[in-house]
């Protein structure tokens, strides 16, 4: 049987922790900033974790992970 194939992009966007929870990076931060609080875009730098009922599908996408 062939090895299992890991989704690129989900790669490039997900971070899997010790507890095996997905880290992710926060949206709305790549253009249009100027109509944006300092504050709103301040917290969007930290990062976010992952819906519980969207981890079954990123599990699947990253195997080796």
């Amino acid at each position: 049987m062939p090895k299992m194939k890991t989704n690129r992009g989900a790669a490039k966007r997900f971070r899997r922790n010790a507890a095996g929870k997905f880290k992710r990076g926060q949206s709305h931060r790549r253009h249009i900033l100027t109509k944006k609080s300092a504050k709103r875009k301040l917290h969007l730098r930290s990062a976010a974790y992952v819906h519980d009922s969207d981890s079954a599908s990123i599990d699947k996408m990253l195997p080796y992970r």
